[in-house]
């Protein structure tokens, strides 16, 4: 093994190690709540930006539920990631207001510019895409999201500037 192929390796322990111990952290401070499996979730999920594989069998676990139920919950809700996102997140409403008011011809607007589907990230790994349905924004149709701010009336042209604007701030 190279020393560069053992830097990664060594590298990806310890980031595993780190996410472990975020999880149990978590787990630690809500696994005794009712109705605990979702704001675990959400928890590690804002911590990590994502929920590892491999915290699955400690929350399952914890609260004695099986890997299978865990594992139920994180792919039923299309909100959790079980791999990073991009350094931004991009969210297009796709519910009925906003489709109404042309949110699928911005989502293919969204998927040409950035050159990945839903669910993928853009070719230069700078934009996540990803479809939400309803931001609540439904009388300023079409609305996404992009880094958890909130954006209306979006257009073609307002999400090309908004996307030029978080380029340049990155």
């Amino acid at each position: 093994m190279s020393a560069l192929q053992d830097e990664g390796t060594v590298s990806h322990r310890s980031s595993s190690v780190d996410a472990l111990a975020t999880v149990r952290g978590v787990l630690a401070q809500r696994a005794e709540e009712p109705g605990a499996l979702l704001p675990i979730l959400h928890d590690v999920q804002d911590a990590l930006g994502y929920v590892p594989a491999d915290a699955v069998p400690e929350i399952a676990a914890a609260l004695n539920l099986s890997r299978a139920e865990v594992h139920g919950v994180l792919t039923y809700y299309h909100h959790f990631r079980a791999e990073p996102a991009a350094r931004h997140v991009v969210q297009i409403c796709r519910a009925e207001a906003c489709q109404a008011m042309g949110a699928e011809a911005l989502l293919a607007h969204a998927q040409q510019h950035l050159g990945c589907a839903v669910h993928g990230d853009s070719k230069d790994g700078a934009f996540t895409l990803e479809p939400v349905y309803c931001l609540g924004l439904c009388a300023s149709s079409p609305a996404m999201m992009l880094d958890d701010e909130p954006h209306a009336r979006i257009t073609p042209r307002v999400f090309d500037a908004l996307m030029a604007q978080a380029r340049s701030e990155s």
